[in-house]
């Protein structure tokens, strides 16, 4: 339990929150714009939003969380042995808690001739259709992630640049069909302040069973890794992967004792 013992275990929670919020806010002002705007330059518009706003949080907070900002990729790096368990618990709760947050300030500031709060809903598609569209579109999301973080190779500064254009395109090809969710906390944030939830599910099954297949196929069959299976159930049961100085930052107990 020494994991949750350290600051910077805290200070990477609270990195997945206040970036959730940001990330909801713009995505959410966004797709809630100018009504006037053709339909067909709004889904640009949302697209870009959205993928931008995930590639500069990933620059800011980056270094501090690993910025997943999305339930659906904590799970598959859990799912992947790079965090533990416990952190990606309270990593799913940071980002469920910062999205509530980021679509209540939107819906607080929203132009009162607006009812929208962009809440995900399918678009003359089946519940299986749409479950299936927000699993392709997560699954490209997630390999996205886990290629341009695996360190046995160097992206430099791009790698944000990549998961951000990953989430654009997933929203160029998904708006239409579903809204694009692949991300259950962007789902659940606007559903929960409007207590909308027609074909909810859909939007945590899709993303949640994406990643985790993602996980699956690039660690066992595109980049296995030569490791035991002992060394990666031990970073699953006792110490985090974000990130690497942990090892340096005083424990709680430690300051307790200090003062």
């Amino acid at each position: 339990m020494s994991e949750i013992q350290m600051w910077a275990f805290w200070r990477a929670v609270l990195a997945e929150f206040l970036g959730m919020i940001i990330f909801i806010f713009i995505g959410l002002t966004a797709a809630i714009g100018d009504q006037n705007d053709s339909y067909a330059n709004q889904e640009v518009k949302v697209a870009f939003a959205f993928g931008l706003a995930i590639a500069t949080l990933a620059f800011c907070i980056g270094h501090i969380s690993g910025a997943h900002l999305n339930p659906a990729v904590t799970i598959s790096f859990m799912t992947s042995c790079r965090m533990s368990i416990l952190r990606a618990f309270f990593y799913v709760i940071a980002q469920m808690l910062g999205a509530v947050a980021g679509s209540a300030i939107v819906y607080g500031i929203r132009p009162q001739t607006t009812e929208s709060l962009g809440v995900n809903k399918l678009k003359e598609i089946s519940p299986r259709q749409g479950f299936g569209t927000e699993f392709m579109l997560t699954l490209q999301l997630v390999l996205c992630m886990l290629a341009v973080t695996d360190k046995r190779r160097d992206f430099g500064g791009s790698a944000p640049l990549a998961i951000g254009f990953s989430v654009v395109l997933g929203h160029l090809a998904g708006i239409s069909y579903t809204g694009c969710g692949i991300n259950p906390a962007r789902s659940f944030g606007p559903a929960i302040i409007l207590e909308s939830f027609d074909d909810h599910w859909v939007y945590w099954a899709g993303p949640i069973t994406g990643g985790l297949v993602a996980a699956l196929l690039y660690n066992y069959l595109l980049a296995p890794r030569d490791e035991l299976f002992s060394g990666k159930t031990r970073v699953l049961f006792c110490c985090g992967s974000v990130p690497e100085n942990e090892s340096s930052e005083p424990l709680l107990d430690d300051v307790k004792d200090a003062a």
